[in-house]
């Protein structure tokens, strides 16, 4: 040890490196807990990242609609005094497509808010597809790819053919292709109910990698939406993407209140995942929890244990002239180092465990599980959080050992 270091850290190292046996366990056990946050957490992380990115693949953090038709009262019953409306018969309207109203200008609008990525228009409504003597049942939707396609990455899904659309082009799902006998450049006939009619191109066919949404999906340019739904110049949705996507829901509502128009946001229309995602943070913090807690009274108890067996020389430096405060700060130090060390172990061992886990850790095909991401941030917290855990544990036997009589200490 350095002679020129303060008088604390000198006798704070002897005394840990003359209890070597105690020091080596309690270091081992920080290590394997700190190992364990790491490794968990980054575990954690990455497998809630891969959730969310599965369920915003192919929608957008935030979704625009029209106002839905509102029921009315029909009148009163038969044999109902006039004018009474308590007992009206009230009927709940059929939902027609509609636009939204001056769309445009509320594209501009949530366009210009600083948390907003892509606003994206789009066209949707049921269809009918015939080939012959065959037909199905469609959900078209209408887009503008430039826009679209920053939203869901459409094209990284293509299987056959390109996310080519022009006027005459849409693009299918597998399951349809296969169900109508389709290829890329066959020709298939739209129809709408609201009397729209179009022929139009194959251009790709994609796989979102879910069989209904590969049977019913289809896309086209906006304006071929448009002329086939009857919704000239209108849309009926807008989609919307954001930096913080599990902001979406407060996004949301101040979409709501400064343009009026419902905002349903991925967060609440996928309640149950998410609240899934908030029991898996839920449960890792209690791991992180109970973890720090048994290395804390691991550090707690080895002190304890070193101040009963360093009472005799904790006497005759309190006889020599050393302060409470600098016994207090010898003990807080050996606190400080021994979560140190465990700490840096620790974290080395949880990045091995990552990169073993993320090198044989595979799908079927071969492809990775999912991706971790070892953030600087997750090691920085560990190597904190340990050393801060060290110190506080240690705190109550370096006060014990600071109150120590010297004279009661060097007698035993």
């Amino acid at each position: 040890m350095n002679p020129w270091l303060p008088f604390e850290w000198i006798v704070a190292w002897r005394f840990l490196r003359e209890g070597r046996m105690q020091t080596l366990f309690i270091v081992s056990g920080i290590t394997i807990g700190v190992a364990v946050i790491v490794f968990m957490s980054a575990l954690l992380a990455g497998l809630q990242a891969n959730f969310v990115r599965r369920v915003l693949t192919a929608q957008a953090h935030i979704q625009l609609l029209p106002p839905k038709e509102t029921a009315r009262a029909l009148g009163p019953p038969p044999g109902a005094n006039a004018g009474t409306i308590e007992d009206a018969i009230v009927q709940s309207p059929l939902q027609r497509l509609k636009s939204i109203d001056q769309w445009q200008s509320i594209v501009t609008q949530i366009g210009g808010m600083r948390e907003v990525l892509v606003v994206s228009p789009a066209a949707t409504g049921s269809a009918l597809v015939v080939r012959g003597d065959a037909s199905r049942a469609i959900t078209l939707i209408g887009i503008e790819p430039q826009l679209y396609f920053r939203i869901v990455k459409l094209p990284d899904d293509i299987v056959r053919g390109n996310a080519r659309l022009t006027h005459s082009d849409i693009l299918i799902g597998t399951e349809l292709a296969a169900d109508l006998g389709l290829s890329v450049g066959d020709k298939l006939r739209v129809s709408s109910a609201r009397g729209g009619d179009n022929t139009l191109t194959v251009t790709g066919i994609f796989d979102l990698g879910n069989k209904g949404a590969n049977q019913r999906t289809t896309y086209v340019a906006l304006r071929t939406a448009q002329s086939l739904l009857s919704l000239t110049g209108g849309i009926s949705s807008i989609d919307v993407t954001i930096r913080d996507v599990y902001a979406a829901e407060d996004v949301a509502r101040r979409i709501t209140a400064a343009t009026g128009v419902q905002a349903d946001s991925w967060i609440a229309t996928n309640a149950q995942f998410f609240t899934a995602v908030q029991a898996q943070t839920t449960a890792n913090t209690t791991i992180r929890f109970f973890v720090g807690l048994s290395v804390a009274f691991g550090i707690a108890s080895v002190l304890v244990v070193s101040v009963v067996q360093k009472s005799r020389e904790i006497g005759i430096l309190r006889a020599m002239g050393i302060t409470r405060g600098q016994i207090l700060r010898v003990f807080l130090l050996q606190g400080g180092l021994l979560g140190l060390a465990g700490s840096l172990g620790g974290s080395a061992i949880g990045l091995v465990a990552l990169v073993v886990w993320q090198r044989y850790a595979r799908n079927a095909d071969g492809t990775p599980l999912f991706a971790l991401t070892i953030e600087p941030r997750l090691l920085a917290a560990a190597l904190v959080l340990a050393t801060v855990t060290g110190l506080v544990a240690a705190f109550a036997p370096a006060l014990r050992a600071a109150r120590l009589d010297p004279v009661v200490a060097i007698r035993g």
